[in-house]
């Protein structure tokens, strides 16, 4: 037995590329703040392409660990938070640029379910229900139709003759339709294991 042996090494996290990834559309949100204050033109046309790229970086990610089987506790962790953050922030700075009363109730639709599905995930994996609260097809198509109102809100100049901002609007209003359904499907297929947990619980 050797009495000098240095401590156990501790275990360290675990950086893949689409870690890093993550990290880097985390590190473009102050970015995009800062960006979408400065006092030029091109801001507007620069707040909405940084936001697309940091889109873009999220399929990406996604795409590289599952072809190259590149999975970490931390970037599943990260991936979720970074997705949040870049959508809550972008709704602020749209509120901010258009201060009505639609699209504050939007944003709040928005990000109201982000956090309330966000704990409710949080809680099913404490009991080990997390699969009950899986992505479902309709989460999905709301983050499509999400990014895609975000974006043009950001941009909000007209395009060709479109009205990027009525179009941005509607498809925001989409999305916090489609928000709302798929928190309820959530909270629907959560509700057996809430209700058998609070029984458990009354039980002792």
């Amino acid at each position: 037995m050797n009495d000098h042996a240095g401590p156990a090494p501790r275990p360290g996290i675990k950086v893949t590329i689409p870690t890093l990834l993550t990290l880097l559309r985390i590190a473009s949100i102050p970015v995009l703040v800062v960006v979408f204050f400065l006092p030029y033109a091109w801001t507007h046309l620069a707040a909405a392409l940084i936001f697309t790229l940091g889109a873009l970086t999220d399929w990406l990610d996604g795409w590289v660990a599952r072809r190259f089987g590149m999975y970490s506790a931390f970037g599943a962790f990260l991936d979720p938070v970074a997705d949040k953050l870049a959508v809550a922030v972008a709704l602020v700075l749209i509120v901010q640029r258009h201060p009505t009363m639609l699209m504050a109730v939007l944003a709040a639709i928005i990000i109201g379910r982000e956090i309330t599905i966000s704990a409710l995930r949080e809680w099913m994996a404490e009991i080990g229900q997390k699969a009950r609260v899986r992505v479902a097809a309709v989460g999905k198509i709301k983050t499509i139709v999400q990014m895609v109102a975000l974006v043009l809100l950001l941009y909000h100049q007209p395009i060709a003759g479109w009205p990027t901002l009525l179009i941005g609007e509607s498809l925001l209003a989409v999305a916090a339709g489609l928000t709302l359904w798929s928190g309820y499907a959530y909270l629907r297929a959560a509700w057996p294991a809430m209700a058998a947990s609070d029984h458990e619980g009354g039980a002792h």
